[in-house]
């Protein structure tokens, strides 16, 4: 909304403050700044709110607002007079507005730093957590307007106001005086502000999506009058499922006289069914769809699922037409799944919801499975149901142009239906919130992704998605550090999805093998030690044996204290008449049942050669509900769906996960006393079974490790200048920075790097051979003799640097080289430089990406890292333990750790560097791009010989301001 030419032309309307928001119960609300439009809808709102909520804003009875008061509600300079108002429908259903004040409570302009606040929140409304959302709001926009406190005056008996502010996490001081609660509010955010403002969202996203996943009512809007068509494929599927609520088919089309369709009542729009309707799944073209949506929001409907084609997978025109229908559903207070969507299910009894195109229901189990492309899902399904698993929850979003994986995450990490989470995305609206959420559930249920259109270098038809710069390599490291479980494709996203679903977690990687064929049991062992995982010797059972002799060696292999998980592998028995024997599956599946109910908590897979029968009965299961499966207390590690621990930076879910992953019985009956055993994975093949054990291994290692996170380190000695730095910052930006940013000069990047005790080596420039012996002498010999042109920098093997230069005629001899060999002496911009200590080269990166945000980066120097692309990646901030990782998960890493009889370097000195980069960058984002090259690390201490730093005005953080939905 513009504001009216009669607002000052010195402040304009700031849109940036206008958001889209998810309240407390699942609807969506919009906040925007007040304009002097607002007027008729600011007394329509004042008069719908009761006078003890008058009462309690003005501290008197104050039935109606006069004309002053309403010109002052809606006049604002948005600098010393803000105010802010959240809409739904486009009706205001609160206000706040804030005053700046000097000390003694006056009005005053800037550099005042104090504001007076007051909300006002319609009685119908409350109870939304509306004020704490617009508390989340001013406070921002104070903070960017130079306003450090908050004020406020309420009465003792305006108890929701008083705990608005209390429970909002900031730094405040209270006292009563004159018959009134004095607050005051430190605006800086804390730790504490930061998590309750997640723990909010959290409930507020996930609650969002509970609404759509259990309806109590549903309309198919563009149900067609003959069978077939999309409206009336859903409307079967629907019924087939057993949709355990109301259900209504809605076309314009119907005659009059029609009543019914299919069994259910039919309707020619939703005005006339005469009862609420929570969720409207959209089937209509695309033209038709604005109409559709009108009709919803304006008889209540919850949220939609919009089927339709014919957005943004169809070009501008189409992104243009997205962008309308998400705003059009948020302004009625409604979230879309869409459009372009395949649909959802729901498997829970309770609901047995089936809105989608997939002709089946799958079957009930504790995998919650999200994917953004249709055809993936079909896929997916069909692969599940081949293997026998059990889905609670799926949804295919499209365009997900509203709801995305991020939402789903939030709804998964305290659903207690769904113990693993299956996510297919071909895209990362919020890459940020995503790592964050996918680091909080992965805590206590396993995340699995497989990242479509990885290569391709542009965003999939259809997402309007941030840019991103970053590498898929750095975009895989980046997930693994947040504990998501990374694979290549879909078959091997069910592969660890089964194994997951069904066993507990492992201790370790140590692997017991058994079977009947020697041959693929090497094949099982091998394909351990490639995943980096420990088998023992294979066990074969020879081609001779029994089920009952399978069941003895698993149990005494589960049994074996040196063994931490179990690979079956089996071949067809074949008889005396070479036919293989019948039933031989499900007497085997029973076998493998027994033992494993009866032996400790350890994961079971089992690889098997086209034994009939035994891929289904091992799946076979008689119950959807979870079974209790602790993990080894030795492991340190929850199975699925348990958290082992919690920790301030993560916090327990409202509702804890069930325990266990598996979500059946199994058809055999289990001995007396054994515990309840879930699905045992079958796979056709070795590699695929030790794949998938292989990332449940690395799982359970990241989660016994979050269980005590790492730290970032606070540096008390006096070598960080943060205010020092913050100076020279501002001085080489300027006041009015070129947005594209600018390089720094080596002796800039030189003090601000000092700044954080960063030390890099002087270098002298040496324009001509007499420049060069000047600076050595003044230097210190020996020194070395490198060229700075960019063709030639950090290229040793092309003859630009000579080292180890004792003297001075040594040094005027390389000169003299150097410029014969490569040029002259401007084309290579020679400097010299004093000799460091040997060691090893490494790099130290650390840059911006406008999506993904700062991202630290090491490897060694040269071919390493350049060519062969081996360099590890950590998310700024990084704490002690990231440090010490990104220095060993680099495949080159045993070179600093004394490979082949070489001395180890000082490691401990190259994580204190990397955690003094990452502090850098993360207190001041105007520093866009730091690398450090080469960092040579000896034995004892490390020596930065060359420094590279780029300032720009800092991106948006919008992970760090107040909830909002995307907007694309």
């Amino acid at each position: 909304m513009e504001p009216s030419p009669e607002q000052s032309p010195h402040h304009v309307y700031p849109d940036h403050w206008e958001a889209d928001v998810v309240l407390r119960d699942g609807g969506t609300a919009r906040i925007r700044p007040i304009t002097t439009d607002d007027a008729e809808r600011l007394v329509s709102f004042y008069e719908q709110v009761s006078p003890e909520s008058k009462y309690y804003r003005f501290f008197a009875p104050y039935p109606r607002l006069s004309a002053k008061d309403v010109h002052r509600f809606t006049h604002h300079d948005y600098v010393d007079r803000v105010g802010l108002a959240v809409t739904v429908g486009g009706e205001f259903i609160a206000t706040v507005r804030f005053d700046r004040i000097d000390a003694r409570g006056r009005p005053a302009s800037a550099p005042a730093d104090e504001a007076e606040v007051a909300f006002l929140v319609q009685d119908a409304h409350q109870g939304r957590g509306v004020a704490s959302t617009l508390l989340e709001h001013i406070a921002a926009v104070a903070r960017e307007r130079g306003i450090r406190r908050f004020a406020a005056e309420v009465l003792p008996a305006n108890n929701k106001m008083i705990k608005v502010f209390r429970d909002a996490g900031y730094t405040q001081q209270r006292s009563f005086e004159d018959g009134t609660v004095h607050l005051t509010l430190d605006l800086e955010p804390t730790a504490e502000s930061l998590a309750v403002q997640r723990a909010r969202e959290q409930r507020a996203e996930a609650r969002s999506v509970q609404r759509l996943l259990a309806p109590g009512s549903v309309a198919v809007i563009g149900a067609g009058r003959t069978p077939g068509g999309v409206g009336r494929t859903v409307l079967r599927n629907l019924l087939g499922a057993g949709f355990t609520g109301r259900t209504y088919a809605v076309n314009s089309a119907f005659p009059a006289d029609q009543d019914t369709i299919d069994g259910v009542p039919a309707h020619r729009s939703l005005g006339e069914i005469g009862e609420s309707v929570d969720l409207a799944v959209v089937a209509v073209p695309a033209e038709r769809v604005p109409e559709a949506v009108a009709d919803c929001g304006e008889h209540g409907v919850q949220g939609l699922v919009v089927l339709s084609a014919g957005y943004a997978e169809w070009g501008a025109e189409g992104r243009e037409r997205q962008r309308e229908l998400v705003r059009q559903a948020r302004s009625y207070g409604m979230r879309i799944i869409g459009p372009n969507a395949f649909g959802i299910i729901n498997n829970s009894e309770a609901v047995r919801l089936n809105a989608s195109l997939a002709p089946e229901r799958p079957a009930s189990g504790r995998i919650g499975l999200f994917t953004q492309s249709g055809a993936i899902g079909i896929a997916l399904l069909s692969g599940l149901y081949r293997r026998g698993a059990g889905l609670s929850t799926f949804i295919s979003a499209g365009n997900r142009a509203d709801i995305s994986g991020n939402d789903f995450l939030q709804y998964w990490y305290e659903d207690p239906d769904t113990d693993v989470a299956l996510l297919y995305l071909e895209s990362l609206g919020n890459p940020r919130k995503f790592t964050r959420l996918a680091r909080r559930t992965a805590a206590v249920k396993p995340v699995v992704v497989v990242k479509g259109a990885r290569h391709s270098g542009s965003t999939p038809p259809g997402h309007a998605v941030p840019i991103s710069r970053i590498p898929d390599a750095t975009v895989s490291a980046l997930m693994r550090q947040a504990g998501v479980i990374r694979v290549d494709t879909v078959t091997e996203m069910v592969d660890a999805g089964l194994l997951l679903a069904g066993q507990p977690l492992p201790a370790g990687g140590r692997v017991a093998i058994l079977g009947n064929s020697e041959s693929l049991g090497l094949l099982t062992y091998d394909a351990c030690l490639a995943e980096g995982l420990r088998p023992r010797p294979p066990i074969d059972l020879t081609t001779a044996a029994t089920p009952q002799d399978f069941r003895e060696a698993l149990a005494q292999a589960l049994a074996d204290e040196g063994c931490d998980a179990v690979i079956v592998t089996a071949i067809p028995w074949v008889g005396e008449d070479g036919e293989a024997e019948p039933g031989d599956g499900e007497v085997l599946a029973t076998a493998l049942h027994t033992a494993a109910a009866a032996g400790p908590a350890k994961p079971v897979a089992v690889v098997h050669v086209e034994i009939g029968g035994l891929a289904e009965a091992l799946a076979a299961a008689t119950s959807t509900v979870a079974q209790q499966r602790p993990a080894p207390a030795s492991s340190g590690v929850a199975a699925p769906g348990r958290s082992s621990g919690t920790s301030a930076a993560t916090p327990p879910p409202a509702t804890p996960p069930p325990p266990g992953g598996p979500d059946t019985a199994p058809a055999s009956a289990a001995p007396e006393g054994a515990r309840a055993v879930g699905r045992i994975p079958a796979y056709p093949a070795a590699e695929r079974a030790v794949r998938a054990l292989a990332e449940a291994v690395n799982y359970a290692q990241w989660r016994r490790q979050a269980a005590v996170p790492g730290k970032v380190p606070e540096f008390l000695d006096d070598t960080i200048d943060e205010p020092g730095a913050a100076a020279r910052i501002d001085a080489l930006l300027g006041e009015d920075p070129d947005p594209r940013g600018r390089p720094l000069a080596h002796d800039e990047a030189r003090e601000l790097l000092a700044c954080y005790g960063i030390a890099v080596r002087p270098t002298l420039p040496a324009p001509d051979a007499e420049a060069a012996v000047a600076a050595a002498a003044q230097l210190g010999y020996p020194v070395a003799l490198k060229t700075t042109a960019p063709h030639l920098r950090h290229r040793a093997d092309l003859g630009g640097v000579r080292l180890d230069l004792a003297t001075e005629s040594a040094l005027r001899r390389a000169y003299g080289e150097l410029t014969d060999l490569l040029g002259k002496p401007a084309e290579l911009r020679p400097v010299v430089q004093a000799m460091a200590p040997r060691g090893v080269d490494t790099v130290v990166r650390a840059t911006i990406d406008p999506a993904a945000g700062a991202v630290l980066s090491f490897g060694l120097a040269g071919a390493p890292s350049e060519l062969l692309g081996d360099t590890a990646h950590r998310l700024v901030p990084a704490t002690d333990r990231d440090a010490a990782e990104l220095i060993r998960s680099i495949r080159a890493a045993p070179v600093l750790f004394g490979w082949r009889g070489s001395a180890p370097v000082d490691t401990a000195a190259l994580e204190e560097l990397l955690l003094r980069v990452s502090l850098l960058v993360d207190d001041h984002p105007e520093v866009v791009s730091i690398a450090l090259e080469p960092v040579v690390v000896a034995t004892q201490g490390l020596t930065v010989l060359g420094a590279s730093v780029r300032l720009s005005p800092p991106p948006a953080r919008t992970d760090l301001g107040p909830r909002r939905l995307s907007n694309y």
